[in-house]
């Protein structure tokens, strides 16, 4: 077994009917993503179409819907934006835009078109514009005064029949937002103010928007011709070490459902920007993961991000004739299923029949849940692929392992091609919450991806210390400080000398 196959264990076979369609066509999405987007430009929908890559404050890269593991007779819907977040991206950091608007839809009648809309809109406030700094001193608390930038949002619950609004609740009023994780020597207790930033909605639910680590994993090399054209080049979670912001809300499950009686959701995000004559418009959508990556060409990315569900028709052809399993046949010599592909169609934008399909549905591409499944006691990462039906497809939690489930459908799995195919990343790198809003803090400036394999921060101070000090002396961390500064000053003193004599060198040649 090489390093990319993964078993997916007991329970697969079974569940091959039920599910060949919704996986081979929504996972065709997730495994293909890397073969179509140039170097670090995809994840999930990380910067997956022209227009959205140049403004990731607007840019939805991943959306998850589960029934909440602590709380069952709870929803969760999680939603990022902002892809590829260094965590020492300072002095500004990662702030929520305040010309969009960030939408969660919910379909809960199957016809593409939503009837609840919660709308998250966000304003920002500076302490001090006087200094250049995020924080001016260590973070404690929310409102704490070194806290220079802050931001605070509103949540609206908008009602929706048939395209038009029949009412509009602010439900959330100027909502703290957890700040960018600046550092440990800035935010010593990053704990706390996460817990701060979770607030309590009248009714039972809850809400957070903030910054958090990005849940997605998978690894991005596939861009190498498919993992080295060898399957030499797997196993590194790409985007181990950068963060997202978050947006989580928490609903008891019939504030969702049309009646108890039909239980299924259809949930998608976008983002609306405000234009130069003040209006809004949609720039960004996302339902299954990585749709827009590999499903639809370059010519349709940035009409799929600005268009509706119930406008889907119109990208039929992508799914019934899909890129990635002909660029697989080409490189790694497997043979492609026959087009067209119409068993991907049907549960691609209905939902899987028995599982996550409502009745007299209408296609539209969209992330179904079935809120009556009741969380898994221990989930597979496989989800209904593993026979665990509270799992992609079937909604879409942080630890699904989505890619892996799509690699081995696309190419067969279900269909009598069994394989094992994966990207040997089979969970995050940082283990997810037990509680709202479940997401793993976000990784802090001062361990940044970049920073891995640096030396402890007290070996390098201590070793500096010891070089500066004089002789004899065991100085004090202010003396240590002091010399330090003034020796980066004598060391840029001596290379500005060096090169002006450089220069004059060269100088008295010319002559």
């Amino acid at each position: 077994m090489t390093p990319f196959s993964r078993s997916g264990g007991p329970g697969r076979k079974g569940l091959a009917t039920l599910i060949c369609g919704a996986l081979a066509a929504g996972g065709l999405a997730a495994a293909g993503v890397t073969a179509l987007e140039p170097g670090a430009a995809s994840a999930s929908s990380h910067r997956e179409a022209p227009l959205i890559s140049g403004t990731p404050q607007y840019d939805n890269t991943d959306l998850y819907a589960f029934v909440s593991p602590d709380r069952p007779d709870t929803t969760t819907i999680v939603a990022n934006w902002t892809p590829f977040e260094e965590p020492a991206g300072g002095p500004n950091f990662y702030p929520f835009a305040e010309d969009a608007q960030y939408d969660l839809h919910i379909d809960n009648d199957g016809d593409a078109q939503g009837e609840l809309l919660f709308r998250y809109t966000f304003r920002t406030h500076t302490k001090n514009d006087k200094t250049f700094l995020y924080n001016t001193g260590p973070v404690t608390g929310l409102d704490d005064p070194d806290l220079n930038i802050t931001q605070t949002y509103d949540v609206e619950l908008i009602k929706l029949h048939e395209q038009k609004v029949t009412s509009r609740t602010k439900v959330a009023d100027d909502v703290p937002v957890a700040p960018s994780n600046v550092g440990k020597a800035s935010m010593p207790d990053y704990d706390t103010l996460r817990e701060q930033a979770i607030h309590r909605l009248a009714g039972g639910g809850r809400t957070f928007a903030g910054q958090a680590d990005d849940p997605f994993f998978l690894d991005l090399r596939v861009f190498d011709l498919l993992y080295g054209g060898d399957l030499s080049e797997v196993g590194n979670d790409t985007l181990k070490g950068y963060n997202v912001n978050s947006i989580a809300l928490q609903l008891p499950t019939g504030m969702l459902t049309e009646s108890p009686g039909q239980p299924v959701v259809g949930i998608w995000s976008t983002t609306q920007r405000k234009n130069a004559q003040g209006h809004f418009t949609q720039v960004s959508r996302l339902g299954n993961p990585l749709v827009n990556e590999v499903v639809n060409p370059l010519e349709d990315k940035d009409a799929f991000n600005a268009s509706s569900p119930w406008e889907d028709a119109r990208f039929l052809p992508n799914v019934t004739n899909p890129e990635l399993p002909r660029l697989v046949e080409a490189i790694y010599r497997i043979e492609a299923p026959a087009e067209p592909r119409d068993d991907l169609v049907d549960v691609f934008l209905k939902g899987v029949e028995g599982l996550n399909r409502p009745p007299h549905v209408t296609p539209s591409e969209q992330l179904r849940l079935n809120t009556s499944i009741e969380p898994a006691a221990e989930p597979k990462r496989l989800g209904v692929l593993d026979g665990d039906k509270a799992g992609f497809p079937n909604g879409r939690r942080l630890t699904d392992d989505v890619v892996d489930a799509a690699l081995q459908v696309v190419e067969g799995e279900l269909v009598g091609a069994e394989n094992d195919l994966g990207d040997a990343v089979d969970a995050n790198d940082r283990e997810f919450g037990r509680s709202f809003p479940y997401l793993a803090n976000p990784t802090e400036g001062s361990r940044g991806p970049l920073a891995e394999g640096v030396g402890d921060a007290n070996d390098v101070r201590n070793g500096l210390g010891d070089a500066l000090r004089p002789a004899g002396s065991s100085g004090s961390d202010d003396t240590f400080l002091i010399a330090a500064s003034a020796g980066a000053g004598a060391v840029g003193i001596l290379l500005v000398g060096a090169a002006l004599a450089w220069w004059r060198r060269m100088r008295d040649r010319a002559y």
